[in-house]
């Protein structure tokens, strides 16, 4: 289905929808009991949901494909990720408000552990506090290189970003993150001749934030990861005559709902307060979409019985929502990270879809096997939003 004819049909009335996204929600039966972490977990107010609406499997991208968190978010808000490819830096410089410029090439920092022979024992350094991040990203931020301006500024915890502006850079370079452990970070290579100078200046960059960090305890390299252009893309609102809020802990889930044009609400502190906002704000929005990260945060960490234990303290805040009038509550992830990978997987992500208008299917619990039987069957995440405006009473009739 066209994004353009989408819009023709979406009219202005109707119900509100909330999308709660359980990031990495997806995960793998363990080898003892046999459950995924979302199975396992204790979930009577998800399951109650689940038994009074519809289920179904959704594709972050593709059948196959392993998503980042930007592609599966814009499949969530509706976008083809495979047509709007928007880099990680984008997302981290746009998420703390850095205003970009058509010219910048950003790139999201990872501060790093390395030995004494250059190779990483800690992709995330041991998870510094944005504290500590704050005071490290000050120290390169003093980093000078001729040929352009260079901008460093903190994220969270162990993450940063870090900004190149100059004329005619391009943005086709590959990650310095290896992705393991025990190995040297990798040398920064253009994919094009537009980025052999972008290639030099993040070398460079790299080569200097090393000896200003040579002797820090934990954060004494860094890598760099997801390098891109700021490319704007076609407002949510005049796609899907929608009033969005964007509720998020994490300024990476804030850059990826500024580029889409969303308000973006100032959350800070403990989980509930994604919730609480939610109903503080109600009456002014059409659109809420909610953002939970510590299950995908545990799933990286490869423990499972800490995303079962996020997992069920969604569920106990989810029933804060049971009283607000008129919505449709989507209840999903932007990927699966199963504990026992680690990391990111192309596995098909739970969805739920609970309203008054939902016809519920025979599904009497929300989990990887009760959505593979649902009746919303498995289909691309960008298809949910014509399905929650439908059911939210924003689609016109097509046709006569």
């Amino acid at each position: 289905m066209s994004d353009a004819f989408v819009s023709k049909l979406v009219q202005q009335k109707g119900e509100k929808i909330i999308l709660l996204v359980i990031d990495g929600l997806g995960g793998l039966p363990d080898r003892v009991a046999g459950k995924t972490e979302l199975e396992a977990a204790t979930t009577p107010n998800l399951d109650r949901l689940a038994k009074k609406g519809a289920l179904g499997l959704i594709d972050p991208v593709a059948p196959g494909v392993t998503p980042g968190s930007g592609p599966g978010h814009l499949g969530l808000f509706g976008y083809d990720p495979t047509k709007y490819e928007v880099g990680r830096g984008v997302l981290a410089a746009l998420g703390i408000g850095f205003e970009l410029q058509e010219i910048d090439v950003a790139a999201r920092i990872n501060f790093c552990t390395l030995d004494g022979d250059g190779n990483v024992t800690d992709r995330r350094a041991g998870r510094i506090p944005t504290e500590e991040c704050e005071r490290l990203t000050a120290l390169l931020d003093k980093i000078d290189i001729p040929g352009a301006e260079i901008f460093v500024r903190p994220v969270k915890e162990h993450r940063a970003a870090v900004i190149f502006r100059a004329k005619d850079l391009g943005d086709h370079l590959n990650d310095s993150d290896p992705q393991a452990t025990g190995v040297t970070p990798l040398a920064i290579e253009p994919g094009d001749g537009s980025s052999e100078e972008t290639a030099r200046l993040a070398n460079l960059f790299v080569d200097e934030a090393r000896k200003i960090l040579a002797n820090e305890e934990k954060a004494n390299g860094v890598l760099l990861r997801g390098f891109a252009r700021f490319r704007p893309l076609p407002s949510f609102r005049d796609r899907y005559g929608l009033n969005a809020l964007s509720i998020a802990l994490y300024p990476m889930y804030r850059g990826v709902s500024r580029l889409v044009g969303m308000t973006i609400q100032d959350v800070k502190g403990k989980l509930h307060s994604l919730f609480e906002a939610v109903t503080a704000h109600y009456n002014e929005y059409d659109f809420f979409y909610v953002h939970v990260k510590d299950t995908d945060k545990a799933g990286e960490d490869g423990d499972y019985q800490a995303k079962r234990k996020a997992i069920e303290e969604v569920d106990r805040l989810v029933a804060r929502f049971d009283d607000l009038p008129e919505k449709v509550l989507i209840v999903t992830g932007d990927h699966s990270t199963p504990s026992q990978m680690k990391a990111h997987s192309w596995h098909p992500v739970p969805i739920l879809i609970n309203g008054r208008l939902v016809r519920s299917d025979a599904a009497m619990s929300f989990g990887e096997s009760a959505c593979a039987t649902g009746s919303l069957g498995r289909f691309p995440a960008r298809e949910i939003l014509p399905i929650a405006l439908a059911h939210a009473g924003r689609l016109r009739k097509f046709g006569a």
